[in-house]
């Protein structure tokens, strides 16, 4: 399947880049929609939303050079080629929420509800986002046979374009996609229908479901960023999982406050 989706001549329009910028425009619409609910002033949703887009890519390239450090310092030309793939969710998130806790600070914004409401639209983002890797063929999970993909049902143009290094590979693209809308969908639910839904709930459920989606998915990939012997991903899931339930059980034990009714905003100290 071709990278390129569109040529222009003077330039070229990737399907990888097509896959994160969809992943960007749903991801955001839902955070927009329930921020404007929460009476969440528009210009700073709008505001936040742009500026986390571009920290979280940076940050996500950041990451991804750093652990391919080698290769970029002997093509530093190709640092900037995102279009390549090569973006790090990890260091997106970790670029993004650095920038998010300033961004609240400064605004006197409730940071956990606003997690609660970011977490949301991440994922689905994240779920329409891993097809970009589809298109690069990357992500892409240990050897596998034709007969095993064919017996898994997955569409066919899926099974061509994972015939990778003369193999076919495992869909780990596919398989985190999947998980990811499925969480998506969860999330949407428990926000919907939970009379008694708590503060950072969301949020916990969040750092749960990917990371143990993550790590599962991580142990199949065969293109993994490595540190050492250790997959990075592998060991940042793991602690995503274990903060994910310190929120959780916190919950249960404490009378934390409830998410419909706790204000976006804070008291300012002034």
């Amino acid at each position: 399947m071709d990278k390129v989706a569109l040529d222009l001549g003077f330039i070229q329009i990737y399907w990888y880049s097509i896959a994160i910028f969809c992943g960007f425009l749903v991801g955001s619409f839902f955070v927009y929609q329930e921020a404007k609910r929460q009476k969440l002033n528009e210009d700073f949703i709008i505001n936040l939303i742009f500026y986390s887009i571009i920290i979280g890519l940076i940050g996500a390239r950041v990451y991804y050079v750093l652990f391919n450090l080698s290769y970029y310092l002997a093509n530093p030309s190709k640092i900037i080629a995102v279009w390549e793939g090569g973006l790090a969710i990890h260091g997106g998130l970790c670029a993004t929420l650095i920038f998010m806790i300033y961004y609240c600070k400064k605004y006197h914004v409730n940071i956990k509800k606003l997690l609660d409401i970011i977490v949301v639209g991440l994922i689905i983002g994240q779920a329409l986002g891993r097809w970009g890797n589809f298109f690069n063929q990357e992500a892409y999970g240990k050897i596998t046979t034709l007969t095993h993909l064919q017996a898994l049902h997955i569409p066919k143009f899926i099974i061509n374009n994972m015939f990778i290094l003369e193999n076919y590979r495992q869909p780990t693209f596919l398989y985190e996609s999947l998980s990811c809308f499925l969480g998506f969908i969860i999330m949407l639910l428990v926000r919907k229908f939970s009379k008694n839904l708590k503060l950072q709930t969301l949020t916990g459920f969040y750092l749960i479901w990917y990371g143990i989606t993550r790590f599962i998915i991580e142990y199949f990939r065969s293109d993994s960023l490595m540190l050492g012997p250790i997959k990075i991903a592998m060991l940042v899931s793991s602690i995503f999982v274990i903060i994910g339930l310190s929120l959780i059980i916190r919950n249960f034990k404490s009378q934390n406050e409830n998410y419909q009714d706790t204000s976006i905003y804070l008291k300012s100290k002034d």
